[in-house]
């Protein structure tokens, strides 16, 4: 199967039942990290699991010590998605990974260099922006 770049999360949840609709919980995480938004609307695709929710646990603690898809001192070109409640352009890579980059603006594209990796987020400076984009 074939995963597109514009992923923004991966998790597994339960289907569960409550009053006439099915409900699928959202980590808190994903909120947390803004991966999601809420009162946005995503396209959600669900794909069927024969393990057990006590072995989706175990493989969701693998999944959260995965390697950060970026390393500090490495630059990119990446466009800015979104602003967050700092006022910092968001900026999204591989799996969801958000990078947070100071004074940029949505729907600019620009080159930064990464100088600042955690497990779940990264921080970049602008080295050169990409004036059409704007």
């Amino acid at each position: 199967m074939q995963i597109p770049d514009t992923l923004l999360c991966l998790f597994s949840a339960s289907v569960t039942e409550q009053r006439d609709s099915y409900v699928i919980e959202i980590p808190k995480s994903e909120i947390a990290t803004e991966n999601l938004r809420e009162d946005e609307v995503y396209r959600v695709g669900l794909f069927e699991t024969t393990t057990t929710p006590d072995e989706d646990s175990t493989q969701r603690r693998e999944e959260d010590t995965l390697e950060p898809p970026v390393a500090e001192g490495e630059t990119r070109t990446v466009d800015i998605e979104d602003i967050g409640e700092q006022g910092d352009g968001v900026a999204r890579v591989e799996r969801g990974y958000v990078i947070i980059i100071p004074d940029t603006e949505k729907g600019e594209r620009v080159t930064i260099e990464l100088t600042d990796v955690t497990e779940t987020v990264a921080f970049a400076e602008v080295i050169e922006r990409e004036d059409y984009y704007l």
